[in-house]
């Protein structure tokens, strides 16, 4: 995974800190549960078009980390 810029932000004054796509107000669990119903990215994507594709990718980069962390 490469290192650059957060993708991911959590503020108490935005949705009462649950972590957001950086810059928007999209939580990141919302893309996370599109994929679990079998939705594609394309999709997402689509439903929330303040949210790039390169961050929606770089989340899930940073989610499969964390996962095998």
């Amino acid at each position: 995974m490469k290192t650059a810029a957060p993708v991911i932000h959590s503020d108490p004054d935005i949705l009462g800190g649950t972590p957001v796509f950086v810059g928007t107000r999209v939580p990141i669990k919302t893309l996370l549960d599109y994929l679990k119903a079998g939705d594609p990215l394309d999709e997402f994507l689509e439903h929330f078009p303040s949210v790039s594709r390169e961050h929606a990718i770089a989340a899930l980069e940073l989610a499969v980390v964390v996962h095998n962390s």
